[in-house]
């Protein structure tokens, strides 16, 4: 079955927010517009957050959020990627309002989903299928994600599903039981700390062999000095700034490179 099989409903929530990390957003960098998108799946409602470059024909991308749930930290990732000119949205893994603060909360939300990989998979088709409603060519789209959307990315690009590329920063690279790379149509970009206390160097390494033997194209590249979530600049305690400058400046060539 199609993941764009699974028909999902979307409305529009007026808002803006333009708000860029000035810090890694190009002095070229395009108008956007922002809009807070509630849609449903499974009868659920989910809350996500559409970022829209002032280009024709941008490409799509869609974000996958932490373990936080889709943050002001996303969205302000999905605004630095619609002011380098794609169309960005960042997905809602949890359902709107839930967004968890305590450690057995997260811990619980991620388990459901990782547990259930064909909720995971719908979730994913229904996102994709907002992403397809606004105007976008979401098979020749991008999905990246963050520590937990990272694990969420590499499901998508398990799944068969075509797209230019899967993207995990930080993400959980280990192979869940029973599944494989075989039908895998996309290239796949992995960012890994080597300091990841989280992810062992070793799943890491354990999936670039897989993907060779898969024949997958790929590229993978690890920092020195980098712990899980190295790119939260919300969190002094992770962030490593040379990183994350470097791993978000390999990722905006990727993809200039992907649609030229």
């Amino acid at each position: 079955m199609s993941l764009l099989s699974k028909s999902s409903t979307c409305s529009l929530i007026a808002g803006a927010s333009l708000s860029l990390f000035a810090l890694t957003v190009s002095q070229s960098a395009l108008a956007i517009t922002a809009t807070d998108i509630t849609y449903t799946v499974d009868n659920q409602n989910y809350e996500g957050y559409y970022a829209k470059a002032d280009r024709p024909s941008a490409p799509f991308i869609l974000l996958i959020h932490d373990w936080d749930g889709l943050t002001d930290y996303e969205k302000k990732r999905a605004d630095m990627l619609a002011a380098e000119g794609y169309n960005v949205l960042a997905a809602d893994m949890f359902g709107a309002g839930i967004r968890p603060t305590e450690m057995a909360d997260k811990k619980r939300l991620t388990s459901e989903l990782y547990d259930d990989r064909t909720k995971m998979r719908r979730l994913l088709a229904g996102a994709l299928t907002v992403g397809q409603q606004q105007g976008n060519n979401v098979r020749n789209g991008t999905t990246m994600g963050y520590c937990f959307g990272g694990s969420v990315a590499l499901e998508l690009a398990r799944s068969g599903f075509e797209q230019k590329a899967f993207v995990p920063f930080h993400g959980g690279l280990e192979l869940p039981t029973g599944q494989n790379y075989n039908t895998t149509r996309g290239e796949i970009l992995v960012f890994h700390g080597t300091a990841d206390e989280a992810v062992p160097l070793e799943d890491f390494t354990a999936l670039g062999k897989t993907l060779e033997a898969s024949q997958v194209p790929h590229e993978m590249i690890t920092y020195s000095g980098a712990v899980h979530a190295f790119t939260d600049f919300n969190n002094p305690d992770r962030y490593n700034a040379r990183a994350d400058e470097r791993s978000w400046n390999r990722y905006l060539t990727f993809l200039e490179d992907s649609y030229k």
